[in-house]
């Protein structure tokens, strides 16, 4: 069952062009419990929507992470099964920064792989605005992959380049002045410590910092665009 508010549309080869993976993957997946079960249309065809592409995109950076297949299933057993796609996104957001930044070089046919789909020089020209990749002499990309799937997403968003890179600057802006903030603050609780109680003390917060600051950004979000709107609707 889909949780997203789009129609499930997919079919199962579609999903697994866009996911980047195999069909056989997609139906060993299904067995094990990791993906919902598809809308099952006429001619007992099944569809798949956009809560199936958010979950095969968090296994895979669950599997980037080093994780085994027990522990994914254990991961997703502890997630709600009604959750969104943009709810899904926001948990792959969150396991993605766990790991330190990584940049590859691929082909234009990994790129599109790696995108899960088929990128126009648009496209290309896009993502390089948004410092996602950048264009090698022999035809190849170096590409900034943590960041890959959240920029071909924004291709998608209605908004104009302008308006993308001036959003990347505030939040780069605030989430810097946030994290100078927390580190002000870790660092007068961790001062005494041992230097591997430190270490071990940072690699326990960052997931939950990170996962604190995108459920109140989110919350705060939600509650300017409805002040907005509401505002908007009283105007003449």
């Amino acid at each position: 069952m889909t949780t997203d508010t789009q129609a499930p549309t997919l079919t199962v080869d579609e999903l697994a062009a866009r996911a980047g993976v195999t069909v056989r993957t997609i139906r060993f997946y299904s067995t094990r419990g990791l993906l919902p079960p598809p809308v099952i249309g006429p001619r007992r065809v099944g569809h798949y929507g956009p809560d199936h592409v958010a979950r095969l995109a968090l296994i895979e950076e669950l599997q980037h992470q080093g994780m085994t297949l027990a522990a994914i299933e254990r991961y997703l057993e502890q997630l709600p099964a009604d959750l969104s796609a943009q709810d899904l996104a926001i948990h792959r957001a969150v396991v993605a920064s766990w790991a330190p930044d990584t940049v590859e070089t691929l082909t234009r046919s990994e790129l599109d792989r790696r995108a899960g789909r088929e990128l126009t020089e648009e496209n290309l020209a896009r993502l390089a605005a948004m410092d996602v990749l950048t264009r090698e002499r022999d035809d190849t990309y170096r590409c900034d992959t943590g960041q890959l799937r959240l920029g071909v997403q924004l291709l998608d968003v209605p908004l104009s380049l302008d308006a993308i890179l001036a959003s990347r600057e505030v939040l780069v802006e605030h989430s810097r002045g946030a994290a100078q903030e927390l580190a002000r603050l870790f660092s007068s609780e961790v001062s005494q410590r041992a230097e591997q109680d430190v270490k071990s003390l940072s690699a326990h917060m960052q997931p939950l910092v990170i996962q604190a600051l995108l459920t109140a950004f989110q919350r705060s979000l939600k509650e300017e665009l409805r002040e907005a709107f509401r505002t908007t609707d009283r105007l003449p």
